[in-house]
């Protein structure tokens, strides 16, 4: 058995064992059901699924008959994100991707705003230069159901396993995951991807978790420093920014319970609405930068951490909703204003207030300055790091 076996994405002699068992998987079924028709799946499930599931089933057959490999099923992944991109968003550009070595593979650490959709984007990006797609890092909280677990694997996606109990079983879980990322990067030549913190940044404030950093030093030889250790995954920060965020209600209401002391306990397929929401809700405009590959110019996950936040928070591209949010917070001197508004020379700024205090009326009040706040930060982040600068 590989030691990694339990974590890896599916290799392609897998693909067709997993799509079959996809396909057979009645739960899995039921929830596509449930997403299509959820009136008739809430009213008469009875009647419904006995004639839906067989004619769905027979769709998906026919769907994935020429899926044999990873690079088939993400092929088909790729167009249906491209025909949605067209339809909830206004554009989406892609920046510093010409600093890529297409001989070299990547860790890209990147800010997290969406669940699937952040390295959907990256790897999207990577596609226009004709380089691979990554494998992506998924905690297990998303994979409460043996469906999940197949879906995200069959998609180059390796396992971390936050769920697990216990300091040593812990320790060993974050050593094995430090081995397969360096293991595809140094070995296999597979790019990864991983988020710069668990879970998303939702009051955006994009922060880099310095446990995280430690953990990719795990795997290092005794004879290298951290910094040696990093600089052997060609570490690379992206920054992913959107204009408009289709999961603000679902953020604000779980920031304002913890705002009230209250523990906020997700229902069963919440994280799987979150998906949903965030691929088919309107996004507006949506920028991916690149930034300059890390060497080994770091001796410590602080210092190593302080250079991804300040590249993520620079490169962050900063939209109208962004700038009038913060605008909106309090009197803010007026020739920053104007330098913030001169990154959109043709916005008409008028009628993008009117849209996005829309946006801001569909929260229910009492999270409104929450949202705000959210749209508002990556502004703060940046004026502090050109306050910083000499």
């Amino acid at each position: 058995m590989n030691e990694f076996d339990d974590i890896r994405p599916y290799w392609d002699s897998e693909v067709p064992a997993v799509l079959a068992r996809l396909i057979a998987d009645p739960e899995f079924i039921d929830l596509l059901l449930s997403r299509r028709a959820p009136l008739m799946m809430r009213l008469l499930p009875w009647l419904f699924k006995p004639i839906a599931r067989p004619l769905l089933r027979r769709s998906l057959r026919k769907l994935t008959a020429d899926v044999n490999t990873v690079e088939d099923f993400q092929r088909h992944m790729r167009v249906g994100l491209q025909n949605v991109l067209d339809k909830t968003t206004d554009g989406y550009s892609f920046g510093g991707l010409d600093q890529l070595d297409p001989d070299k593979a990547y860790l890209f650490i990147s800010n997290h705003r969406d669940i699937a959709l952040d390295p959907a984007m990256v790897c999207l990006a990577l596609h226009t230069v004709d380089l691979d797609a990554v494998r992506i890092a998924i905690g297990d909280n998303l994979l409460s159901k043996p469906f999940a677990s197949d879906l995200i694997r069959v998609n180059r996606s390796f396992i971390v396993k936050r769920s697990v109990e216990g300091r040593r079983e812990k320790l060993e879980a974050l050593k094995t995951l430090s081995g397969y990322i360096r293991h595809s990067i140094v070995k296999d030549k597979a790019s990864c991807w991983i988020a710069q913190a668990e879970g998303r940044a939702k009051d955006g404030n994009d922060r880099t978790e310095t446990a995280l950093l430690k953990m990719l030093a795990l795997s290092k030889s005794p004879q290298q420093d951290f910094g040696n250790a990093i600089a052997d995954l060609q570490l690379m920060p992206v920054s992913l920014s959107y204009e408009y965020d289709p999961c603000i209600a679902d953020k604000s209401r779980e920031l304002f319970a913890a705002s009230q002391g209250q523990d906020y306990i997700k229902e069963e397929f919440e994280d799987l609405d979150s998906i949903q929401k965030g691929f088919v809700g309107y996004k507006g405009r949506v920028q991916v930068n690149f930034g300059d590959p890390i060497g080994d110019d770091f001796a410590n996950a602080d210092d190593l951490a302080a250079e991804i936040n300040r590249q993520i928070c620079c490169l962050y591209q900063l939209f109208p909703t962004n700038i009038i949010a913060w605008q909106m917070q309090a009197e803010r001197d007026s020739n920053t204003v104007e330098l913030l508004r001169q990154q959109w020379l043709d916005e008409n700024w008028p009628e993008a207030e009117i849209k996005f205090k829309a946006h801001l009326d569909s929260v229910p009040s009492a999270q409104r300055e929450l949202v705000l706040e959210a749209y508002a930060r990556p502004v703060q982040n940046q004026l502090a790091y050109q306050q910083d600068s000499p």
